[in-house]
C-alpha cells in the first residue's frame, strides 16, 4: 500500500513509533470527511482523532523547525488535537516554578539545552490553535520517576515500596535505541545527551503520601493557569503498582483505619487492592475539582489500559471513576497485533459503559521508526 509523503514525512517528525493515533470507534464518524475544526469545538459525537507528541524517540520538540512542520501536518491530515508531554520521568517540558522549587530545575535539562531554555509548551498552543488544534497537555508516566531524577534525590521519602522494602521498580519503557533516532555522525552530541537522560531503573511515588499528591495537583494548576488549555490528561501511571504500598506512610494510614492491623504480606490481598485503589481514586476526585474550580469547561482526560489490567497490576479503577463523574475524556489503549483480540477489548462491559458515558477513543501503536506502519 502506497503512503503518501505527507504521511512519511509526520511518521519522521513525530517519532509515530511511539506517538499514537485516536480513533473514534463510532463507524459513521469514520467513514464521514472530516472536517477541520477551530480549538475547544469539537462536537459532541465527532472523533476525536489525536496524536501524543512525546520526547521519548522523537526529535520533534528538541528541533528548532520540529513543532511547527509537524503540527503544520497534522493539521493537513485533519487531525484535530494534540497531546504534548507537558511531565515525565520527574521533569516539566515548560518554564515551571514549581519545578525550580522542588527539584531545582525549571524545565527538562535536555529541552532546555537544545532549546535554550525556551517555553516550548507556549510554542505548541500558539500554533496549535492557529492550525485549528485542541491542546491538551500530557502528564505523561504519572508518578513514575528515575531513581536518578533530581525529584527522587530532593525527595526520599516519597517514595513507596514493596514488601521488602525494595524501592526500585524497572519496565521496558523505552521501544527504541536511540541509535536509531538519530544515526547522523553530527548529531551524535545530541545523542549522548540523550542517552544519559533516559534512564529504566524507576522508582514510584507515593500517591497516597499527603505532600506528592500535593505536587501533583499543584503541577497540574500550574499548567490550567499558565497556559490556554483545552484539558489535561493523565495516563495508566497514574496509579500504583499493586506490589508497592509497603512504605511507613502508607503503612500507617492503613493501621489507622483497620484498628491497627498490618497490611497483608499478600499484595494481591482483594481488600488491601480495593483500599489502596480507593486512595487513588479520592486523588482523582480532589484533582478533577482543583481543576474544574480553575477553569470549568478544562477537560479531564484520561488514558489508560483495560480495566482489568489496569486494576490488577496498577490499582487503577477507571470504571468507577467514569461511573462518578470525574473523567470527562477517556483514551483507551488497545496495543494488540492481532484483530480478534482488539475486538474482544471492545466488547468489555466497561468498555460500554465508558462509550455510553464521555466520549470515547481508542489509542492504537501505528508502528515503530524500526518496524514503521
Amino acid at each position: 500500500m502506497k503512503i503518501n509523503h505527507q504521511f512519511k514525512q509526520l511518521k519522521i517528525w513525530l517519532g509515530i513509533g511511539v506517538a499514537i493515533a485516536f480513533l473514534s470507534i463510532s463507524l459513521y464518524t469514520i467513514v464521514t470527511s472530516p472536517k477541520l475544526v477551530t480549538a475547544k469545538a469539537i462536537p459532541e459525537k465527532k472523533e476525536v482523532r489525536g496524536v501524543w507528541i512525546t520526547n521519548v524517540s522523537s526529535t520533534v520538540l528538541f528541533a528548532p523547525w520540529g513543532i511547527n512542520r509537524a503540527l503544520r501536518q497534522l493539521s493537513q491530515l485533519n487531525f484535530n488535537t494534540v497531546y504534548p508531554v507537558t511531565w515525565n520521568r520527574g521533569n516539566t517540558f515548560y518554564p515551571s516554578d514549581l519545578a525550580q522549587k522542588v527539584t531545582g530545575q525549571p524545565q527538562d535539562p535536555t529541552l532546555a539545552t537544545f532549546r535554550l531554555g525556551g517555553d516550548v509548551l507556549r510554542e505548541i498552543f500558539t500554533q496549535s490553535h492557529r492550525q485549528g488544534l485542541r491542546v491538551i497537555p500530557w502528564f505523561e508516566y504519572g508518578f513514575m520517576a528515575p531513581i536518578n531524577s533530581l525529584l527522587v534525590k530532593r525527595h526520599p521519602h516519597w517514595v513507596t515500596t514493596s514488601l521488602d522494602k525494595n524501592r526500585n521498580f524497572s519496565e521496558d519503557i523505552f521501544e527504541l535505541e536511540l541509535k536509531d533516532l538519530l544515526p547522523e555522525s553530527d548529531e551524535q552530541t545530541l545523542l549522548t545527551t540523550l542517552k544519559q537522560s533516559l534512564s529504566i531503573n524507576n522508582v514510584w511515588l507515593n500517591p497516597i503520601h499527603p505532600q506528592v499528591q500535593k505536587f501533583f495537583i499543584d503541577l497540574v494548576l500550574e499548567v490550567v493557569k499558565k497556559y490556554d488549555v483545552d484539558g489535561i490528561q493523565i495516563d495508566d501511571r497514574f496509579a500504583m503498582p499493586v506490589q508497592l504500598g509497603y512504605d511507613p506512610i502508607t503503612v500507617r494510614l492503613y493501621r489507622e483505619q483497620h484498628q491497627g492491623k498490618m497490611p497483608p504480606e499478600d499484595f494481591t490481598d482483594p481488600e488491601w487492592m480495593q483500599w489502596r485503589a480507593n486512595q487513588i481514586t479520592t486523588l482523582m476526585e480532589r484533582l478533577y475539582k482543583a481543576v474544574k474550580a480553575v477553569k470549568p469547561n478544562c477537560t479531564v482526560s484520561l488514558s489508560s489500559n483495560p480495566d482489568d489490567f489496569a486494576y490488577k497490576l496498577y490499582l487503577q479503577d477507571w470504571p468507577t471513576w467514569i461511573k462518578r463523574g470525574i473523567v470527562d475524556e477517556f483514551v483507551l489503549q488497545v496495543y494488540r497485533n492481532n484483530l480478534p483480540s482488539f475486538l474482544t477489548e471492545l466488547e468489555q462491559p466497561e468498555v460500554k459503559l465508558a462509550k455510553s458515558k464521555i466520549p470515547f477513543s481508542i489509542g492504537i501503536l501505528t508502528g515503530t521508526m524500526k518496524t514503521p506502519m
